[in-house]
């Protein structure tokens, strides 16, 4: 998996297309991604000492991460990660679309 939490992506496919968001979390053995205010889920909930208000709470259900497209942080346009090799020997996300490092 190519992206990572706190990455702005936008979504491709499914019910939630065109959507933008971050990542919350990242789920690699499943290939699934949390991501903010997409695939709102409603969960019915007993009054606890954690929600003591109880009733019908909304929240962010994972998607694949196939469905999902990075947004470029210097274009704005969606766009496929790839890797390069730095001088010093480590390897770095670029963007396929602009050809910049992304921020890790």
């Amino acid at each position: 998996m190519r992206i990572k939490k706190g990455d702005l992506v936008r979504v491709v496919a499914g019910n939630d297309r065109g959507k933008e968001g971050k990542i919350l979390k990242v789920f690699p053995s499943e290939n699934r991604v949390i991501v903010e205010k997409v695939n709102l889920i409603k969960r019915h909930t007993r009054a606890s000492t954690d929600v003591p208000q109880g009733g019908i709470i909304e929240k962010e259900g994972p998607i694949n991460a196939s469905n999902v497209m990075l947004v470029c942080p210097n274009t704005g346009k969606q766009t496929r990660i790839g890797k390069d090799q730095l001088s010093d020997g480590s390897r770095a996300r670029v963007s396929r679309k602009s050809g910049e490092m992304l921020n890790d």
